[in-house]
């Protein structure tokens, strides 16, 4: 079991930037698959972006490509997502999420057993 907590959320103008961390607890950090979803007020939670255990490959949703990136440092337990160009429909709370390493790159909620609580990333016009 892994115990993961974001930071990084914020209020910004459209076209501004932000980062957002995930730090992980536990020793099997660099086993797990990352993922960043999102979840707007009355829409279903959403794929974001995922990263391998090691960090050598990574996937994107296709509205974000281009403009999110994200990464990881397994010798600090933490993932992390920058954002660019923000949108307002960009507008969410942000949870990381683990799951194994054979659902590395998955865009179903459900293949991820480790949640986050979520930060509050809004994107004002």
């Amino acid at each position: 079991q892994v115990q993961l907590v974001e930071s990084g959320g914020g209020l910004v103008q459209a076209g501004e930037s932000l980062r957002v961390s995930c730090a992980a607890s536990g020793r099997t950090f660099s086993r797990l698959a990352m993922g960043w979803f999102r979840q707007a007020p009355g829409k279903e939670r959403e794929f974001v972006a995922a990263v391998s255990a090691s960090g050598g490959t990574t996937y994107y949703a296709d509205s974000v490509t281009g403009r999110l990136t994200i990464s990881r440092d397994n010798a600090k337990n933490t993932v992390y997502q920058q954002m660019n160009s923000l949108k307002p429909e960009d507008t969410a709370v942000y949870y990381c999420a683990a799951g194994p390493p054979y659902y590395s790159g998955s865009k179903d909620p459900a293949n991820y057993n480790n949640w986050g609580q979520g930060t509050q990333v809004t994107v004002t016009s």
